[in-house]
């Protein structure tokens, strides 16, 4: 590679440089893009997509930064802390109702419902949200994005230790529409943070990687409040305990926003892929409705929008009533509804990284999402099946396939849909995905809770609606048309590359040899 004379270039893969290279031109050497201005443009945050279309973008190098772990790992942070508080006070539902009692409703089923709502104001705040946010993402970058979604999270954190009395539910609802909020600046910005950030065999992993921040804060969410909140019927232990949870969590959101202020990058100088600097040169006078349109006139992207909102919808659901789940099955087993979540994400975190090297070194994307969906199904008709058994240790089982499958289909979904839509903003598609994902959890959610209430084997029949949902996924998905631009584009921009270094190659080869007959010929005149 860095030897000269060679007779082709090659494109190098390195931290250091991930650039393609001209035959006689030494990694070392080339320390800054042939147009500085380009280059400075496309680093300085203004944009995050997009160059003027009078600068030719081929003099930008493709150049990977040790940062992006960095970004990256800050990003899943943040992602984490904000997933635990959707769900922290859901799987711990039966202790949450018996400390702010005097501020629900009577009615039982009511305050199952009120209680329901602590989660699923998380998805009714994405929906509307999700098109604003998703412009001020495309015109003004992550680091804006994030430091937002950031302040959100710790503000929603410090209001539910404010709201710790049993009057005061109301105020919990606002402290956790605060931090429903600050989801909408995080949720969708994995595939986006990955494509401006690595390079084009890393995006699937780094997408993953961002997903499996929220994993992790679903997981801990599963998990903690069970183990930390411990009395059955103690309304001032309650609160005793609640007061530790709470206040761990508020401190430990306050630092993520700190660090975020401080180390959190827009993008990198230069880009990391010739798919970017595509991306950056050929659309930078695209309305953001013009890309909407774009998107919804896209018949294969629409479809996965249904069938992705259908898969992440239904973990949603199964999240939320996961406490009146396990408790109707096992009653009082108040710590393994939490483990048996926890075994549902964490299985998951397996799934997504899995899948994203798989990704990554294949580019099979229908058929890993096909596959991928329909395990999905399996896993919840398992899973559904084992709960009617009542063998704990089965359904601890069944529910880490279904995590495998149904949470590692979540990076997967992003990764086909910005394969699908490219050049269309990656948070863009991403955060389309999500919206459909938080009207079929809404709809999902109270459409089973009805069921709960109104059947006499409610939860039986939910699961199993939920597992005919799933097999509707399935069908969806198969009707999808892979058309992979992205990886076209790719391709064709290092084609184009070669192309323009081998002619370089010829001209510097042939040009000595004309020199030389010329001069002979003049020789001979003499």
């Amino acid at each position: 590679m860095d030897e000269k004379g060679a007779s082709k270039p090659e494109l190098e893969d390195a931290e250091t440089g991930g650039r393609l290279m001209a035959p006689e031109t030494n990694a070392e050497d080339v320390v800054s893009p042939v147009s500085t201005e380009n280059a400075n443009h496309y680093g300085d945050g203004l944009d995050t997509h997009h160059l003027p279309l009078n600068q030719n973008s081929s003099n930008l190098e493709v150049h990977l930064y040790r940062k992006r772990w960095l970004i990256v790992l800050l990003f899943a942070a943040c992602s984490t802390s904000n997933a635990y508080q959707w769900i922290h006070l859901n799987i711990i539902g039966d202790k949450v109702v018996l400390y702010y009692n005097a501020s629900l409703p009577k009615s039982v089923y009511l305050q199952q419902v009120a209680l329901d709502w602590l989660s699923m104001v998380y998805m009714l705040a994405y929906i509307p949200l999700i098109f604003p946010l998703t412009w001020l993402l495309d015109k003004k970058g992550l680091r804006l994005v994030i430091i937002a979604g950031s302040l959100l999270n710790a503000l929603g954190a410090w209001l539910k230790c404010a709201a710790l009395h049993p009057d005061r539910f109301a105020l919990v609802v606002f402290a956790q529409t605060t931090c429903a909020i600050a989801q909408v600046f995080i949720l969708g910005i994995p595939a986006h943070l990955a494509a401006v950030w690595f390079g084009p065999n890393e995006v699937s992993t780094a997408t993953a990687f961002g997903v499996f921040g929220n994993q992790i804060g679903c997981a801990l969410g599963f998990l903690l409040p069970p183990e930390i909140v411990t009395s059955a019927q103690d309304v001032e232990a309650i609160e005793r305990e609640l007061k530790v949870m709470l206040y761990g969590g508020a401190v430990i959101t306050s630092v993520l926003f700190v660090l975020v202020l401080i180390f959190f990058q827009n993008r990198p100088p230069s880009p990391p892929s010739q798919a970017q600097i595509l991306a950056a040169s050929g659309s930078s006078d695209e309305a953001y409705c013009s890309s909407l349109r774009n998107l919804f006139a896209n018949a294969s992207f629409v479809l996965l929008l249904v069938t992705y909102g259908i898969n992440t919808g239904s973990y949603y659901a199964i999240g939320t009533l996961l406490n009146s789940l396990v408790l109707y099955y096992f009653p009082h087993d108040h710590v393994n509804a939490g483990r048996i979540g926890l075994t549902l994400v964490v299985a998951g975190v397996a799934g997504s990284i899995l899948s994203g090297i798989w990704l990554d070194r294949t580019k099979c994307y229908k058929l890993t999402t096909i596959v991928i969906y329909a395990m999905s199904c399996v896993g919840m008709l398992c899973f559904t099946l084992t709960l009617c058994l009542s063998k704990i240790w089965a359904v601890f089982l069944c529910s880490g396939i279904l995590g495998f499958f149904m949470t590692g289909y979540l990076p997967v979904g992003f990764e086909f849909a910005a394969e699908l839509t490219y050049p269309e903003p990656e948070g863009t598609s991403s955060g389309l995905l999500n919206a459909s994902a938080q009207i079929f959890g809404i709809i999902l959610t109270l459409g089973i809770r009805a069921v709960t209430e109104k059947l006499q084997n409610g939860m039986l029949a939910g699961n199993l609606a939920i597992t005919a949902v799933l097999l509707l996924g399935v069908v969806g998905t198969i009707l999808i048309r892979s058309d992979l631009r992205r990886q076209v584009a790719q391709l064709t921009r290092l084609n184009e590359a070669l192309i323009e270094e081998e002619v370089v190659s010829d001209v510097k080869t042939k040009s000595p040899a004309k020199v030389e007959r010329t001069d002979t010929n003049d020789a001979s005149d003499i």
